[in-house]
């Protein structure tokens, strides 16, 4: 079943094209993996699928229904905008905890403000609160901070910081979770910890997009890769195609620099 849909995406700032005519689609359950340079327009694309950013052109469908359409202002209304993030949950490079919540509060946070939109909320507030504090338990024992719910951000490690980021995406049940680096700011031996998650997930047959230079992990993860360089997707296929039998010149030059690593 096909989940995204992304259609001849474009953007720039100041003039200058950042993503030139982007297009690719995603299977429930797969898990794609993007790479390339920096400055590629990578985090740009990631950040057009959650929002964050608003494309000047294309389409992104989620499960069939337009999201995004440029030439349909009824889809740009900035009042859908918070309801349209929730098909996507990112996880950041740098984290973005709230240092004055425990990981378990930072978790729970998002769930128990939309919990107040609901129609029922005020009848059965307590019952909504105790299955959000449930999930967002589950979530954290799952990715292994059973024993560190009430910790701080100051008092984990980054790569504890990083994994209650990742439970704080899941505990809105997105659709689709995004990556952006999730690796970038942890030493390796953090990093290590991280990976292990994702590829845990990825296991369970959450479907996810990963913007990564971690390139054996993406080997190994992925179900399919894209490769991005000048805002444009510049070879995409099954990892073994990609990594192995690059069609492009610029894939190969791009890889072999990580081979010599």
């Amino acid at each position: 079943m096909t989940i995204l849909e992304v259609e001849h995406i474009q953007k720039s700032f100041n003039g200058t094209d950042v993503l030139r005519g982007i297009s690719f689609s995603l299977e429930q359950g797969q898990v794609l993996a993007i790479i390339g340079p920096s400055g590629g327009g990578k985090t740009t694309l990631l950040r057009c699928l959650n929002f964050l950013e608003t494309p000047d052109r294309g389409v992104i469908r989620v499960n069939g229904a337009v999201l995004f359409d440029a030439d349909d202002p009824a889809t740009l209304r900035e009042s859908q905008i918070r309801r349209k993030r929730l098909h996507f949950g990112l996880v950041f490079q740098s984290f973005n905890l709230f240092p004055q919540y425990t990981a378990l509060e930072n978790v729970k946070l998002a769930p128990e403000l939309l919990a107040k939109e609901r129609p029922d909320y005020r009848a059965g507030r307590g019952a909504i609160h105790a299955e959000i504090e449930a999930n967002a338990r589950g979530l954290l024992a799952q990715i292994g901070l059973a024993d560190r719910m009430d910790s701080y951000p100051h008092q984990l490690s980054g790569g504890q910081c990083q994994r209650v980021a990742i439970a704080r995406a899941l505990a809105l049940r997105p659709d689709i979770l995004c990556f952006d680096e999730p690796t970038s700011a942890l030493d390796p031996e953090l990093t290590g910890e991280v990976l292990r998650v994702i590829r845990g997930l990825a296991a369970q047959r959450t479907t996810m997009i990963i913007v990564t230079h971690e390139m054996s992990f993406a080997r190994d993860v992925a179900s399919q890769v894209i490769f991005m360089d000048g805002g444009r997707i510049c070879e995409q296929g099954a990892p073994r195609e990609v990594f192995e039998q690059p069609r492009e010149e610029r894939t190969r030059q791009f890889l072999s620099r990580f081979a010599q690593e």
